[in-house]
């Protein structure tokens, strides 16, 4: 089942290049393993996924050992300052940073590690009160501070977009993410790459690679429904 869900979300993903007139090579897949069993994940890996998604630290760690060592985690879900210590040196990136204050243990603990660590900035371009992430207004400010801090790396943008029925009313949401990448590029700040996107889940991450996605976190389309202990 796995191996087909994985199928159809590849093949969504190159349908919407197509149209978008982009190079596939330019969208990474990561799979959302969250709450998923190691065997599931070993499945998904082993038709060429190499990119995984956590929402929780302690799944990461868990995981981590039990899985092959080229398997490059993201820490998509809400961070607190007192787990960073854990996973700064297991993650490839962090999606998630929408504070100074998470940038800075951030930085402080790669420092101790001596590890450089890609970051996301998440944006709340919805401005739903019930999802975390910078003000769409705010975001500049923010980074400018990031990108002085040492031993982190601002890569981009990431934003979690309404659940809605129509995966097209999300268009507007991403469009802004990717607007806003672009002007913050034009100030060529130093230690500031806008390379990644991070946008789009399952219901509409299509419309995300239209939009200019250069990361899409999917989920449910690959592994089916998520399970959560009772």
């Amino acid at each position: 089942m796995v191996k087909d869900n994985l199928k159809i979300v590849r093949d969504n993903i190159k349908k919407a290049c197509e149209e978008s007139k982009r190079d596939e090579k330019d969208v990474t897949l990561i799979a959302v393993s969250k709450t998923k069993p190691v065997e599931l994940i070993k499945e998904v890996y082993d038709e060429g996924v190499r990119d995984f998604g956590e929402n929780k630290v302690q799944e990461i760690l868990d995981k981590y050992d039990k899985l092959p060592g080229d398997i490059r985690w993201h820490m998509i879900g809400h961070l607190q300052t007192n787990k960073v210590k854990y996973i700064v040196d297991k993650v490839y990136m962090i999606h998630s940073v929408d504070s100074l204050k998470l940038g800075k243990e951030i930085s402080k603990e790669a420092l101790k590690k001596n590890v450089k660590v890609p970051i996301l900035i998440e944006v709340n371009v919805s401005k739903e009160e019930s999802k975390f992430g910078v003000a769409y207004e705010d975001t500049l400010e923010l980074i400018r501070e990031l990108a002085l801090l040492p031993n982190i790396m601002v890569k981009g943008l990431m934003t979690v977009a309404p659940y809605v029925d129509d995966p097209e009313e999300n268009s507007t949401i991403f469009c802004k993410l990717r607007e806003l990448s672009i002007d913050i590029n034009g100030k060529n700040i130093d230690n500031v790459s806008m390379e990644c996107l991070s946008m789009g889940m399952s219901g509409d991450y299509a419309v995300a690679i239209r939009e200019g996605a250069g990361c899409v976190r999917v989920g449910t389309s690959i592994f089916g429904e998520r399970v959560y202990d009772q």
